[in-house]
């Protein structure tokens, strides 16, 4: 199809911010994934060996906390990003909390969730999307909790004196060891399977969804995964203002490469996992 036939036919679904702090998103979490599990399975000869690959587990451990400060930088980014959109637009804060670009699980959350199983046993048409849908809900939600859990412990590890001359028991230093250890475990897990599967691994995206990165769309595409969504833009004038033209070769080129750069990395710690968790309970 020629260039001049896509012209106009591409909406913006994310925003060049929206774009920089995902690419923070992707390079701190899986350098945090890579240099946490060489750490948690260090008795494991695999992991030994990708920790000598970095330089030893002095600088695997230094590079853990580079992207531990990246993670905490991109959260603060996005909570500025939230507000100035919400002073910008001069819309109350309950704006955020409910209607279609709400991010807040809501009743037909449930419904679109009941629908989608139907769906997917051939009982029911596939449910009418909107912005977004309630996977992408839970991914959203997943870094707030993420940070919250993972992060705190995290410091806590990081500033053991710090804490304890806070009054910290020095029990809790244990707790915390646990608890950032098995929760990154899970966030690892969840993650590469079922974050990849619904955004890059379903049949309908294989081998990987663009959009994040390009930040646009085809309308044919929108239509099709997010009908609701596309009736609303072409309701609105305001929201038609970000129809443009298709994203460039260059970026289309780059955001593969980084994309099953990243993909690869993920499926192949996963991987790495289950091995480690095998061999330790053989």
């Amino acid at each position: 199809m020629s260039e001049n036939k896509h012209k106009g036919k591409y909406y913006e679904r994310f925003d060049a911010y929206s774009r920089f702090l995902h690419i923070l998103v992707i390079t701190s979490f899986i350098s945090l994934a890579i240099t946490g599990m060489i750490i948690k399975f260090s008795g494991i000869g695999i992991f030994q060996t990708l920790s000598d690959m970095l330089g030893g587990y002095e600088i695997t451990g230094f590079i853990h906390r580079v992207a531990a400060v990246v993670t905490f930088l991109y959260f603060f980014l996005h909570i500025f990003y939230l507000t100035k959109k919400i002073r910008g637009r001069r819309t109350p804060f309950t704006s955020i909390l409910k209607g279609e670009n709400s991010l807040v699980f809501n009743k037909n959350d449930l419904t679109e969730f009941v629908q989608t199983m139907k769906w997917f046993v051939g009982k029911g048409p596939r449910p009418q999307y909107g912005r977004w849908t309630y996977w992408e809900k839970f991914d959203y939600w997943a870094v707030f909790w993420g940070v919250a859990v993972i992060g705190s412990s995290g410091l806590i590890l990081w500033f053991p004196e710090f804490f304890t001359m806070l009054g910290m028991p020095g029990w809790f230093i244990n707790i915390a060891t646990i608890v950032h250890s098995d929760e990154a475990l899970l966030a690892v897990g969840f993650i590469f399977t079922y974050h990849f599967f619904n955004t890059h691994f379903r049949p309908d995206k294989f081998p990987m969804d663009t959009v994040i990165f390009t930040g646009k769309v085809h309308i044919e595409e929108l239509k099709e995964d997010r009908p609701r969504q596309y009736n609303l833009i072409m309701q609105d004038e305001e929201l038609q203002k970000n129809f443009g033209d298709a994203p460039s070769p260059f970026l289309e080129k780059v955001s593969k490469i980084f994309g099953f750069t990243a993909l690869s990395l993920g499926v192949l710690l996963i991987i790495l996992i289950i091995y480690s968790m095998v061999f330790l309970y053989q």
